[in-house]
């Protein structure tokens, strides 16, 4: 018997290097001298980098950035090869670098992440792949972007620093300045929204509340996301309005489609190809994925539907060890999961839960191994 564990972590109690330590443990306990392997994962979210790195062996790299409200700072991103590099956006521009009193998407810029990716260039990486999310920003990229040499100029001819209340303000893009090197490098924006730029679905009405913004700061960006949108669109020839995922990240999505001709690519499947996880398949009998807390979402971009359809493909069973199900859970059965087994064992607090997450999850872990050795010897 191969066994294969490739689970997300459950946030705030168990990483994914403990459960497959947990998984390993009672395989053997069950199945003695079984195989087993592991593997790192995410969906592209926080700790996308953290786990692309460990499995490929890669490394980080520090960079003196500026965040979200251009306060001096530094930032690490991913070395995967000698041509290939990973970064998180909300390394540089995250939500939690800005105090709760200071939150306001008027005044925060991407600046930080477009400083992340001219390093790239600089360093010579051709192949680059962007983690959106997390984001505590809504200046529709134009902060990154002026980071790689694109200017944005006002009606006075003045240069904009692009932050969010800038967006109203172009009137005027001047690209002849771009890093030379976009040109030749492959980008790939792992973003699992389809929202557009602009509009009740767009990148302000949508996120821009838990960024801080008030029903009057909204209406303001959203006003100047639509007259952005135009003027850039006219610059590019290009529609980065109504593009599927351009208001992921407060609009980092159209920019990096706009300006840097990126590919929009789910973070599940995006993090499943950089890792080889096809490869990691082969010979395997068995794989036990999982989350925190499973239900309807679970089906769309994260870590139990990518592993599951990649199973699916190749005829593997999956098996998902959770914490806790919600409403819609079961339609994960769809995408290749064959089975959900929660750890919790009996009526308790969420507090008792988390304190227990441990003994829980291995104590899950045991029933299920239990479990697949008692089908295994059921005849049909």
């Amino acid at each position: 018997m191969k066994f294969l564990f490739a689970s997300d972590s459950f946030k705030g109690t168990l990483s994914s290097e403990k459960i497959i330590q947990l998984l390993t443990q009672s395989a053997e306990e069950s199945f003695p001298g079984c195989k087993t392997a592991g593997t790192l994962i995410a969906d592209g979210g926080e700790g996308t980098v953290d786990a692309v790195i460990a499995m490929t062996k890669g490394s980080t790299i520090e960079v003196a950035v500026h965040g979200p409200l251009m306060e001096e700072t530094k930032a690490v991103y991913g070395r995967i090869s000698d041509t290939s590099a990973i970064i998180e956006m909300a390394a540089a521009s995250g939500l939690p670098m800005v105090p709760g009193g200071l939150r306001n998407p008027l005044n925060t810029t991407t600046y930080g992440t477009g400083e992340l990716i001219k390093d790239a260039l600089d360093k010579g990486f051709r192949d680059i792949s962007i983690a959106l999310g997390g984001s505590a920003t809504n200046d529709g990229g134009m902060g990154a972007m002026a980071a790689l040499g694109v200017k944005f100029y006002d009606e006075a001819g003045e240069e904009l620093k692009g932050v969010g209340s800038d967006l109203g303000r172009v009137v005027k893009v001047d690209v002849s300045g771009l890093h030379p090197a976009v040109k030749e490098t492959r980008f790939t924006v792992m973003c699992d929204v389809n929202n557009p730029l602009t509009g009740p679905e767009g990148a302000t009405y949508t996120f821009g509340k838990q960024k801080g913004g008030t029903p009057e700061i909204l209406d303001q960006l959203e006003a100047g996301m639509k007259s952005y949108a135009q003027v850039v669109g006219k610059a590019l020839k290009k529609d980065i309005d109504n593009l599927p995922g351009a208001g992921a990240a407060g609009g980092l999505g159209a920019a990096l489609c706009g300006f840097l001709n990126a590919t929009l690519k789910s973070g599940i499947e995006t993090v499943l190809d950089l890792i080889d996880f096809d490869q990691m398949l082969e010979g395997v009998d068995v794989v036990v994925t999982g989350e925190g807390r499973i239900d309807w979402q679970s089906a769309f971009g994260k870590v139990p539907s990518g592993i599951g359809m990649r199973c699916k493909r190749k005829g593997i069973p999956a098996v998902a060890i959770v914490g806790g199900m919600g409403k819609g859970a079961e339609k994960i059965y769809e995408f290749g999961v064959d089975s959900i087994l929660p750890t919790i064992n009996g009526a308790m607090e969420i507090e008792e839960a988390l304190e227990r997450a441990e003994e829980l999850y291995k104590g899950a872990a045991d029933r299920m191994f239990r479990l697949l050795k008692v089908g295994m010897g059921i005849s049909k």
